[in-house]
């Protein structure tokens, strides 16, 4: 494995897929899970991450991830790299990891620890351990403000590191970390908080960004993508303006529409997404209007109602 030339793979958009649950049963409709995969490789995404968050990954049983990871694998059968989100205790995390790699999986994420007490040097051993015991291309999920951006230095020189997905939203904080950070480490920096944010993200030494987004308008975040490679100033600003109202209804309530937004504007499509599961609850009416006055605004067809 060349991890330096697998790093570069990710320069693009990373495409979190959507996990469809039944509206009756709340099972997943992996018919669905299919459908959305062939619409993501369709599109042109040619790197694909079940159980993200925008899959409702802490939604899922242990068993549900591991189906999903193995089901993605499948149907992307070696037209895209897919990267699986694994996470939880360390040794889930490790349990999940090496299920993706005997799946197939080219890589994985590993997701923030989600404990109530966490240190630094306690994350740097959770990463470092997990990375360790699955020896495949990995990429760090930072989500969490209060750690230091010490830990990555100190995870930089893992020949297996290949990526940082950066979701803390302070672009002096991420710039003089990427700064700080020997570029012969082979790490390829991901805005972790997409399309909104890419542009700054973008500036401060990001080559890539995450999008739940291109689950809905794909042509769209990759107009932002090549608008970016291309340093075409006026043409990102102008796109990012088209973007800026879905995500912007997205963030609220603290992120809690995060998922949901997405959803209701792939089944106004005719995508396969459902709905999303506890602790997620159903758009009110006057989101629910939002999202069809944005699909219209940007010139889609609306399919349902």
């Amino acid at each position: 494995m060349n991890y330096a030339e697998f790093s570069k793979r990710l320069e693009t958009i990373s495409g979190i897929t959507v996990t469809p649950f039944n509206k009756a049963t709340k099972a997943v409709d992996w018919e669905g899970v299919k459908a959305n995969v062939e619409f993501l490789i369709n599109k042109g995404v040619k790197v694909i991450v079940p159980c993200g968050n925008t899959s409702e990954f802490y939604s899922l049983t242990l068993a549900e991830a591991k189906e999903e990871i193995s089901r993605v694998v499948e149907y992307t059968a070696g037209r895209a790299s897919v990267i699986a989100g694994i996470g939880y205790a360390v040794d889930t995390a490790i349990e999940l990891g090496n299920h993706a790699k005997q799946a197939g999986a080219d890589g994985v994420m590993i997701h923030m620890p989600i404990h109530p007490y966490i240190t630094n040097t306690g994350a740097v051993e959770y990463f470092k351990n997990v990375i360790q015991s699955i020896n495949l291309p990995s990429i760090i999920y930072f989500k969490d403000p209060h750690l230091s951006d010490n830990l990555l230095s100190e995870l930089a020189p893992l020949e297996q590191l290949v990526a940082v997905k950066y979701a803390v939203n302070d672009l002096p904080r991420f710039a003089a970390t990427v700064q700080s950070i020997d570029p012969a480490h082979h790490i390829t920096w991901i805005c972790g908080t997409a399309e909104k944010w890419a542009p700054f993200f973008y500036q401060a030494g990001a080559k890539g960004f995450t999008s739940g987004m291109v689950n809905v308008y794909p042509e769209k975040s990759f107009e932002l993508l090549h608008a970016l490679e291309a340093g075409q100033t006026d043409q990102v600003w102008k796109i990012w303006k088209e973007i800026l109202p879905f995500e912007n209804l997205r963030a609220k309530y603290n992120s809690g529409n995060n998922v949901v937004v997405v959803k209701e504007a792939m089944e106004r499509l005719g995508l396969r997404a459902g709905v999303t599961r506890e602790p997620v609850g159903e758009l009110d009416m006057q989101d629910k209007q939002a999202v069809a006055e944005l699909i219209e605004a940007w010139g889609l067809k609306l399919q349902t109602t």
